[in-house]
């Protein structure tokens, strides 16, 4: 059986936390090299020494979150918490994709995929630095998206929420009944999605199944955002 990403090189981000796991293991079970990176992306020139380190990047998997997502209302949101979203999530991005388009362009053939949230694209109480965030990336997503098409560079979004996660939805936090019933309101499918689902949502996005996908954000969110 053909493996989908065989002979590619994909460079994964926070491949310890969130989706990185997951996506990792997928990815190498259908060919790829993993670059597996866990470093502070917030640090000055850490994004340009990653590429740099990696040597060839035919796919990047922008896999970065911020546990300060919610809970605090915007008349009480202090302005380190405010940049802190945009230090992690936002800003490493670019610097990134920067770093790595150069490459991509000279092949004429590339994939970003990144890992995004839902609540860029519907409103939710107490997240406000978080959804901006979101949002930034959802901006650029588009933008840089229709930049580099004519060049053969595929970027894509997946605007996600309820995916299974230890840090968002915690063991304990999903045996309570309370927030199954949560569940079954908020999500018309009524439970969460796994890990692996998402992860195969990425592998289509960055397979060559996914080469007429520019610049979208794509709800992954059991209907959700349909709510």
């Amino acid at each position: 059986m053909n493996q989908r990403l065989e002979g590619k090189c994909v460079l994964l981000t926070q491949a310890e936390d969130y989706m990185g796991p997951a996506t990792s293991k997928l990815f190498r079970e259908e060919g790829a090299e993993v670059v597996c990176d866990s470093t502070d992306l917030t640090e000055p020139g850490a994004c340009e020494s990653v590429v740099q380190n990696a040597g060839r990047i035919d796919i990047l998997i922008a896999n970065l979150a911020s546990q300060n997502y919610s809970g605090i209302h915007a008349v009480d949101l202090p302005d380190d918490a405010w940049a802190n979203t945009f230090d992690v999530m936002v800003h490493p991005l670019h610097r990134l994709c920067r770093a790595i388009l150069p490459q991509m362009i000279e092949r004429q053939a590339g994939k970003i995929v990144v890992y995004g949230s839902a609540t860029a694209l519907r409103g939710l109480k107490t997240v406000t630095a978080y959804s901006a965030a979101r949002a930034a990336q959802v901006g650029y997503v588009q933008s840089l998206g229709v930049e580099v098409a004519a060049n053969n560079i595929q970027v894509n979004l997946i605007a996600q929420n309820y995916v299974e996660n230890p840090v968002y939805y915690p063991e304990k936090l999903r045996q309570r009944e309370s927030f199954q019933a949560s569940l079954k309101r908020q999500v018309p499918l009524g439970r969460l999605a796994k890990a692996e689902e998402d992860a195969q949502f990425a592998l289509f996005l960055a397979s060559q199944e996914s080469d007429f996908f520019v610049g979208q954000a794509i709800p992954f969110s059991g209907g959700w955002i349909q709510r």
